[in-house]
């Protein structure tokens, strides 16, 4: 999940269009799916909450208003990066 803020929104009443935010499912698909996160990452240790710092610092890099990221572990588990 990606959560996005601003103090206004956009003529249409958006924060962001969700169509703005198809590079995301891009990037999760082409190089994150189905890969070894260790290597994508380049890190031993890959945790769901450096996971989420690595979604936050990609997504933050294209759109200023990201406020958080959470990653899912399991239905009722997950790690959320919030700078």
């Amino acid at each position: 999940m990606v959560e996005l803020a601003a103090e206004a929104l956009d003529a249409t009443g958006f924060v962001r269009d969700y169509h703005e935010l198809a590079p995301l499912k891009a990037y999760i698909d082409d190089h994150l799916d189905h890969r070894h996160l260790n290597d994508v990452l380049g890190d031993d240790l890959v945790t769901a909450e450096r996971l989420a710092r690595h979604l936050y610092d990609w997504c933050a890099a294209r759109w200023p208003e990201t406020c958080a990221v959470r990653v899912s572990e399991t239905p009722k588990t997950w790690a959320e990066y919030r700078p």
